[in-house]
């Protein structure tokens, strides 16, 4: 099958029989990021288009495109696109030019997890864990950067800067993935791009991924009815947030939820049949004259006085830990958390440092007799380098001794997914999980190759 060379404005780029179908892909692709390219040209320096004039624009320089690839292909005797097939590549070159650009095909692929633009190299990681360098996609860097800005400026949850002043950016995208963009003070700009492979997801699909096994599953089902305040730990992109998500909808649709996050990730207010009473509050950055700012230490404050059944905070890793636990031993039972930790035990010494950090300066014998109140249990995932996520272990609070939170690990499992020997669970812990319908014995059972017996 013979190629074609298009020729547009001094650049010639080489395509398959444009006549056929299977190449409006190509077509597309190509109009997109020549759009692109001329678009951050013409309005380089025009930090206030807003988001109408934008669309105006690259409609203009699309339709100027496809005229000049047509008036290319009549002088050198060649085959036009048809009107339809004109009308198709120049919609949907408008919807990547007008959405993430030339991102939205990698955001478009259910495989890549995560997508990392190093100036102008892109990186993307697969859901199999594996990594891989991609076709350069911006022929600067100051391309990636107005696309940023761009981004930042059409947020649904209100415009946000980029730019010397307010050179980090955070933020979610319309598809719920996480960007975060950073500019000026790094050698080149650097964006990131984090998706959920599950936005909505249960404990059961967990297990079915291999997450969980079943006796994980129903343990942590019984957790969730019986009320237990559970931190959920484990690395970045581990999967915190998907379980997170999973427990969360073991929460009866009669409970009222506030969702409390950096970034909206979680989601689930949009689930009006699984949470019909659940608000969603998002921290908000200092304005340019750095007022403003709304912290998630102000946020769980705030949610108190909201007469929330559960109290949900994305991610704990600062000031808002002394509030959160105050709110988890305060009535708040069944409330939830992420945190960052190498391993389930690894939680109480980043509780720690948190509090001894925060505006109240809690000392550690403080902290450890609040996190005994207020933490029933700590679940940690890890990462296999397959790119799957495994629960590991499963470790309940049992008290305080002066700087030590006293707990117990009563589940364990390795990351091939072997039990091992793990403690028995207190009286207290028993009594709750068996009034929601889990039978203790189950756990003794497994755990007893090695471990401990009823």
């Amino acid at each position: 099958m013979s190629e074609t060379d298009i020729t547009v404005g001094g650049r010639v780029d080489r395509f398959l029989d444009p006549q056929r179908a299977e190449h409006e892909v190509a077509w597309t692709r190509w109009v997109a990021t020549e759009a692109g390219r001329r678009l951050s040209e013409l309005l380089r320096g025009a930090e206030d288009t807003d988001a109408d004039e934008y669309r105006r624009q690259a409609e203009r320089v699309i339709a100027q495109i496809l005229d000049e690839a047509a008036r290319s292909a009549l002088a050198q005797g060649r085959a036009v696109l048809d009107a339809r097939t004109e009308e198709v590549i120049a919609s949907r070159a408008l919807a990547q030019v007008c959405g993430m650009g030339p991102l939205q095909p990698l955001l478009d692929d259910p495989d890549i997890e995560n997508i990392n633009c190093n100036g102008t190299q892109v990186w993307v990681r697969y859901s199999d864990g594996s990594r891989e360098r991609r076709p350069q996609l911006f022929e600067t860097s100051e391309q990636l950067v107005a696309l940023v800005r761009r981004i930042a400026a059409e947020s649904a949850t209100g415009e946000r800067r980029f730019d010397p002043g307010a050179p980090i950016l955070d933020m979610p995208l319309p598809g719920g993935e996480r960007m975060n963009a950073i500019m000026d003070v790094a050698r080149v700009p650097a964006v990131s791009i984090r998706r959920h492979r599950y936005s909505s997801t249960t404990l059961a699909q967990l297990r079915e991924l291999g997450t969980l096994d079943g006796l994980s599953e129903r343990l942590l089902r019984a957790a969730v009815l019986s009320r237990r305040n559970m931190v959920v730990t484990g690395g970045t992109g581990a999967g915190k947030t998907t379980l997170v998500r999973a427990l969360a909808a073991e929460i009866p649709p009669t409970e009222r939820i506030v969702t409390i996050e950096d970034v909206f990730e979680l989601g689930l207010d949009r689930d009006v049949e699984a949470h019909p009473d659940c608000v969603a509050l998002q921290a908000r950055p200092a304005n340019v004259e750095g007022a403003g700012e709304i912290t998630i230490a102000d946020l769980v404050r705030a949610a108190l006085r909201m007469s929330p059944d559960r109290v949900i905070v994305g991610e704990t890793r600062g000031h808002e830990t002394v509030p959160l636990l105050n709110a988890m031993s305060q009535g708040n039972d069944g409330s939830l958390t992420t945190l960052h930790a190498a391993n389930s035990a690894g939680a109480f010494t980043k509780l720690g440092a948190y509090a001894a950090q925060s505006a109240e300066r809690l000392p550690l014998e403080a902290t450890a007799a609040l996190v005994a109140a207020a933490v029933h249990l700590v679940v940690h995932v890890s990462a296999l380098p397959t790119g799957n996520r495994v629960v590991t272990s499963i470790r309940e609070v049992v008290g305080a001794e002066g700087q030590n939170v006293v707990s117990n690990e009563i589940y364990r499992r390795d990351r091939a997914g072997e039990m091992l020997p793990a403690a028995p669970p207190s009286p207290a812990t028993v009594d709750a999980l068996a009034e929601a319908g889990f039978d203790v014995a189950q756990l003794s059972a497994t755990m007893g190759m090695g471990g401990w017996s009823a």
